[in-house]
């Protein structure tokens, strides 16, 4: 093999791990900005403080580094500007696995969101992932001299249309809701069923005796033996959900949620909650009064502050307390609206997609 030819076969492999990750974050870049949130966060306390002026400008920051992801990639394998292509991948690759590092030895942000909520990595994983890349593009960039610098005009072409369109993808998710929902609170799924944990749980027993250790499929009857874990097999099978809950003065009101038809407007921070389409939300909720359907607001917020919001916007609906990690997983949007029947994801509205009474009332005929 000479080395034009691994050069391609490189070019061809970082360019579309690259274009795969950066579409997966592209398709939900509000994602992307909660992670980045989490990280400005761990820095701003264990690195320095300046980070924590960076997490007003996380959604912008999510975007340019999304839009990048694919850009480069697209550049890196039509062979536009190649040297400078490189160098920017390589200073990027540097930032990815000084996070993923930092987020495996030190415990800190144990999802890094490098494929956002398609697929799961490990802190771990994510940074021999990291690793893998580095080692590539370090191949591309000392040799980075040997790369032909010289492209036809309609890969130019295409790498613009890529900025473009990528950049109008990622805007219209802003401003929608993700055009493929990847997480546990997806339309179609019920929520109960998901806090579930599957019946296939597999565990490995591990147990001593006279100094020995041993390991088995199901606890062991004979005597003598002395019980040290139980190690999970497969943790895929366990709940897809483990932390929803809602609440207000009388308890947890989950069940509540779970039973019959439910129409439940979320905001994860009231304080940065966006009015613009208020005035729509009310409409929503005044032409609800009386239909069979329980409307809710819920909130990342205390019941007294939940309670002075509805009271203002004269909404005569059930107030609920909510955790703001669990809200931004279900809503990237800030209000948003989630309609339930009998603890099914019906469907999920940006707040500006806010729909009429009519057009709610049709899922639950």
């Amino acid at each position: 093999m000479n080395k034009q030819t691994l050069f391609w076969i490189l070019r061809i492999l970082v360019g579309g791990l690259f274009i795969f990750s950066g579409l997966i974050k592209v398709n939900d870049p509000v994602g992307t900005a909660i992670k980045l949130e989490e990280y400005f966060d761990v820095f701003s306390n264990d690195i320095v403080g300046f980070f924590i002026y960076l997490k007003p400008f996380a959604l912008q920051i999510g975007v340019l580094l999304v839009v990048a992801e694919v850009v480069l990639g697209v550049m890196l394998i039509l062979g536009v500007k190649l040297k400078q292509t490189v160098w920017a991948l390589a200073l990027m690759i540097l930032f990815f696995t000084f996070l993923t590092f930092y987020s495996a030895y030190f415990n800190k942000v144990t999802d890094c969101g490098c494929f956002g909520d398609a697929i799961k990595l490990t802190p771990w994983e994510s940074f021999y992932k990291d690793i893998v890349l580095l080692i590539m593009i370090s191949i591309l960039f000392i040799f980075r001299n040997e790369l032909s610098d010289e492209s036809p005009r309609w890969a130019g072409v295409a790498a613009i249309l890529t900025l473009a369109g990528s950049l109008t993808i990622a805007v219209m998710a802003i401003r929608n809701l993700p055009f493929i929902d990847f997480r546990a609170y997806k339309k179609g799924v019920s929520i109960p069923t998901n806090m579930q944990p599957s019946s296939q749980l597999q565990y490995t027993y591990v147990m001593t005796k006279d100094g020995e250790t041993f390991e088995f499929d199901q606890f062991p009857i004979e005597e003598g033996y002395e019980f040290v874990e139980m190690v999970l097999q497969n943790p895929e099978a366990l709940p897809k959900i483990s932390d929803f809950a809602a609440w207000n003065a009388d308890g947890d009101q989950s069940e509540f949620l779970f039973a019959g038809n439910k129409v439940i407007i979320l905001s994860s921070n009231m304080s940065k909650m966006d009015e613009a389409n208020l005035d729509r939300l009310t409409a929503l909720v005044k032409d609800l009064e009386g239909a069979p359907v329980d409307v809710i607001f819920m909130a990342a917020a205390t019941q007294e502050e939940i309670d002075a919001f509805l009271s203002q916007q004269n909404w005569s609906v059930i107030g609920l307390q909510a955790d703001a990690t669990v809200v931004k997983t279900i809503m990237r949007a800030n209000p948003g609206i989630m309609i339930l029947r009998d603890g099914v994801v019906m469907e999920k509205y940006h707040h500006n997609n806010t729909p009429e009474a009519t057009d709610i009332l049709d899922f639950f005929l």
